[in-house]
């Protein structure tokens, strides 16, 4: 009876393995999103960023140089920043508001993730809202604050923009709750639209941009403009494209970088669509074994004066750890550039709405629990 018992058990804990074991491969399956066929594959090799089997930067540059990755490594393990947070992060809930005819908010709900509530209309920027930016929920870099509004209680949207494919700027529980929550298209790079097929985002819901592409949405231009990165959801390498954005309306104009290295391209940005009220700048999560993809802080004050911006408001920072700089380290370096160079810049509270037109004074909060 006991070794019936026991391989009952045994039976049972391997039945109960081989299902979770199949679950986990089908959530990372589908979170790896799809590739580009048909039609969008067409597309695809028609763009003039696309040679050679793959999408290709601005400028020549390389997502990791000979040799970066075990540099990377050793400055992990012994670099000995503090790469979290010593005490909570302040998270502002932010409040429904009346918004006028000509103003413009921003509010930044973490990493890149952006509200712009520009002449009454609003426009998310990179939407991540699960605990991880990974494959897994249950593995990857986790969340070092909570989101601060819950998706549902999100205002109605006018577009929903996704800056390239990697999983702290597209994350696929969040696109799912966004197609049921609400009623805006998804703006993305070409190739990417094929990830959003897969989730169940309704064709009509979709519009994939080029660099110098644009779209009227709700009375504002919105286009993808060049930017210095890289793509891929799985081993492939760069198979959708990447893109910063330019969002217009009647009178007031915001930039937004995704994820980039600094390049001359910015310049022309600034010309062709500056000059900006408010810029929102990726500034964390650089390195030296990677200087070609991520900007450091100085690199972001200079991007923001290249396209001729009045406001920087700063992000990819402080929400995951992806890069081995202290965690306080790019606000700190912002700050500090911005003085020197006579740059108004904002330091808001994950969750906090900043009026650009009246912008809070940089407290120096991260300090406090760095």
């Amino acid at each position: 009876m006991r070794k019936k018992t026991r391989g009952l058990l045994v039976a049972a804990v391997a039945t109960a393995s081989a299902t979770a074991a199949g679950w986990l491969v089908r959530e990372v399956s589908a979170s790896l999103g799809a590739e580009p066929t048909g039609a969008r594959a067409d597309r695809v090799r028609r763009s003039p960023q696309f040679r050679h089997g793959k999408f290709h930067n601005p400028v020549p540059g390389s997502a990791l140089p000979p040799g970066s990755g075990r540099q990377a490594l050793r400055e992990m393990l012994f670099g000995g920043q503090r790469r979290t947070p010593s005490g909570v992060v302040p998270v502002v809930a932010p409040r429904p508001a009346e918004l006028a005819p000509d103003s413009l908010h921003v509010i930044w709900y973490g990493h890149s993730s952006a509200l712009v509530e520009i002449e009454r209309r609003r426009v998310l920027f990179d939407p991540v809202w699960s605990k991880r930016c990974s494959p897994s929920a249950h593995v990857g870099p986790r969340r070092l604050h909570p989101v601060p509004v819950p998706l549902e209680q999100l205002p109605p949207l006018d577009a929903i923009v996704i800056s390239h494919d990697h999983y702290d700027h597209l994350d696929m529980a969040t696109v799912r709750g966004l197609v049921r929550l609400q009623s805006a298209p998804f703006l993305v790079p070409i190739g990417v639209g094929a990830h959003l097929d897969r989730w169940g985002v309704p064709p009509g819901r979709i519009i994939e941009l080029d660099w110098d592409e644009a779209v009227d949405i709700a009375g504002l231009r919105i286009t993808a403009t060049a930017a210095r990165h890289f793509s891929g959801r799985a081993f492939a390498r760069d198979p959708t494209l990447w893109a910063s954005w330019v969002v217009a309306g009647r009178t007031r104009r915001v930039f937004y970088t995704g994820d980039s290295g600094y390049f001359d391209g910015f310049a022309e940005i600034g010309a062709a669509h500056g000059p900006f009220d408010a810029t929102l700048i990726q500034v964390g999560a650089y390195g030296v074994a990677w200087p070609d993809i991520h900007m450091t802080p100085e690199e972001g004050i200079a991007a923001h004066l290249a396209v001729r911006g009045a406001l920087l408001i700063p992000l990819h920072w402080a929400t995951f750890i992806l890069a081995v700089h202290g965690w306080a380290e790019p606000a700190d370096r912002l700050w500090l550039e911005a003085k020197a160079r006579d740059v108004a810049v904002a330091g808001p509270r994950p969750g906090a709405r900043v009026d650009v037109d009246d912008p809070p004074a940089v407290d120096g909060w991260w300090q406090v629990v760095a």
